[in-house]
């Protein structure tokens, strides 16, 4: 049930708002305020849906309310209404973060579309942070080890800046991990992080896949098709296994880097791009620059900030934790009961040698639970942990 505060200081106009809305939906919970200081009482008291508001009232006008609102509970959605003389204060307050703006007498067709496309954009900014949530749950950093810890500080350091970071590491060490953390809690997370693997991407098609192409550029190129770095304007790009990137693209990816501007294959019109660069390799860089096969310029300009991911081996003080973490995941999403896995399990467990570091980690937990006892025990390990 959607609950519509309304703010008016016209008695009768807000009468009229309230019969309106009713009449729209009758389940919908609709409280009143006679002016902007009740009506921003009511705001921080109570959870709304949506608040018509006028502009010009005592006390508090409506872009007074409109601004602090968007300071505390920026998801709530305004309608602001206008009387003459007040349309280009209306459009100011749309710039500010108004959802839409109805003129007075309102025009009763256009207020119940405002009304059902604000509320269906609240209903989309709820569903919206609910699979944040998902998604930052699904990129935690688990650990407590100094190697762990030391990460964290820089990532903490790192991420409010636009600094480019060259992520390095083993395979299955965690290095998206680490890429995903820097994009949550920079001052781009609310835009997209596009990722590209660029050793998924045959090397005569990785140019056209980060640049995009014009119509007839090469066979196969049907019509225009924007690139990576285009997709991910205002946000952030992560370049996962970058080492495996052919030389005429590392080219290109220096040039977006020096001069914020591409150029879609077959074409020479330049696009400006704002694109913060993460980039990740499992490879020597210094020594692929000394074969030869990587540029030492474009490592320069990635390597502003350098992370290195350490091994499960060289973290096995995180193991307990971690298997902790997994058997709670794995049994969530199954829908299973965890299994308890005894201390000696555990302690075999961190003497291996985790040459798939927490990929291979999780993929045994998960088989273990599977096929072990309802308590894991050391001999579960002996028999289930190595295929």
């Amino acid at each position: 049930m959607s609950k519509i505060l309304v703010i008016e200081d016209e008695a009768a106009i807000r009468r009229v708002l309230v019969k309106i809305i009713k009449e729209e939906n009758s389940s919908y919970q609709i409280e009143e305020a006679e002016d902007g200081c009740s009506g921003f009482d009511m705001i921080q008291k109570e959870d709304f849906d949506l608040v018509l508001c006028d502009i010009k009232m005592p006390k508090m006008d409506g872009v007074e309310v409109l601004s602090k609102t968007q300071k505390i509970k920026p998801e709530i959605p305004f309608i602001m209404i206008s009387g003459h003389g007040e349309l280009e204060t209306a459009v100011e307050t749309m710039r500010i973060g108004a959802f839409d703006y109805i003129s007075k007498p309102p025009d009763l067709n256009r207020l119940l579309n405002a009304i059902r496309n604000a509320l269906d954009k609240k209903q989309l900014v709820v569903e919206n942070k609910k699979l944040r949530r998902i998604v930052n749950k699904n990129y935690e950093m688990i650990g407590e080890s100094e190697a762990i810890s030391n990460i964290k500080n820089i990532i903490e350091k790192v991420a409010p800046t636009d600094a480019r970071v060259l992520i390095t590491g083993d395979n299955g060490t965690g290095k998206e991990l680490v890429a995903h953390w820097i994009h949550q809690k920079s001052n781009r997370s609310k835009r997209p992080m596009i990722e590209v693997n660029c050793a998924a991407i045959p090397s005569e098609l990785i140019e056209s896949e980060l640049f995009g192409h014009v119509k007839g550029s090469f066979t196969g190129a049907n019509k225009d098709r924007a690139g990576k770095f285009e997709a991910a304007n205002g946000g952030v790009i992560f370049l996962d296994e970058i080492g495996d990137m052919s030389l005429s693209a590392q080219a290109k990816v220096l040039r977006a880097l020096q001069e914020n501007k591409i150029s879609r294959v077959g074409s020479d019109k330049d696009i400006k791009v704002d694109v913060r660069v993460l980039a990740a390799t499992n490879k020597n860089l210094m020594k692929e620059i000394s074969e030869g096969k990587f540029r030492e310029d474009l490592y320069h300009r990635l390597a502003v900030i350098i992370i290195h991911v350490p091994s499960l081996s060289e973290r096995n003080d995180d193991i307990p934790i971690l298997i902790n973490y997994f058997v709670d995941k794995i049994s969530e999403e199954q829908g299973t009961t965890p299994k308890k896995f005894s201390t000696k399990a555990i302690a075999l467990l961190q003497k291996y040698n985790w040459s798939g570091n927490i990929r291979e980690l999780r993929n045994v937990v998960e088989r273990l639970l599977i096929l072990g006892e309802d308590e894991i025990s050391a001999n579960d390990v002996i028999l289930f942990a190595r295929k």
